[in-house]
């Protein structure tokens, strides 16, 4: 079962922005399990491939539902262009020596990140699109 996963409060309504939050719940385990798991002594490369991926994923994510929001004028598109703007400046500042070095810490870091993210950005604001 995963750790992470789409709960019906998070969903907008909005059938494309609610499958991206839902693969962003699925990096979001991913990091989880990578953390929890005993048998690889040394993550890096995972790491790196989790980061690598939430950047990409994160930047189509933001740059789709941008789109729709300017489509529908929404009123609450400067606030969440800034907060999706601090996303990806948070994701970028993710130094690969630093990782490398302090690997535990760096993943736990990470999906507190994440998890704060998650719930936070998508409970309180991007719900509000749908309204």
């Amino acid at each position: 079962m995963a750790k992470y996963e789409m709960k019906p409060e998070y969903y907008t309504g909005i059938k494309f922005i609610d499958e991206e939050h839902s693969k962003l719940f699925e990096i979001a385990n991913k990091t989880y399990e990578l953390l929890m798991n005993e048998f690889i002594p040394d993550k890096y490369d995972y790491i790196m491939e989790v980061v690598n991926e939430l950047k990409d994923y994160a930047k189509y994510h933001f740059d789709h539902e941008e789109t729709y929001m300017s489509s529908i004028k929404y009123k609450r598109f400067l606030s969440q262009k800034v907060a999706h703007d601090d996303f990806i400046e948070k994701i970028n500042e993710y130094d690969s020596k630093i990782i490398d070095e302090n690997q535990r810490e760096s993943l736990f870091e990470l999906l507190e990140f994440l998890t704060s993210w998650l719930i936070e950005h998508i409970y309180k604001q991007d719900k509000l699109i749908a309204e």
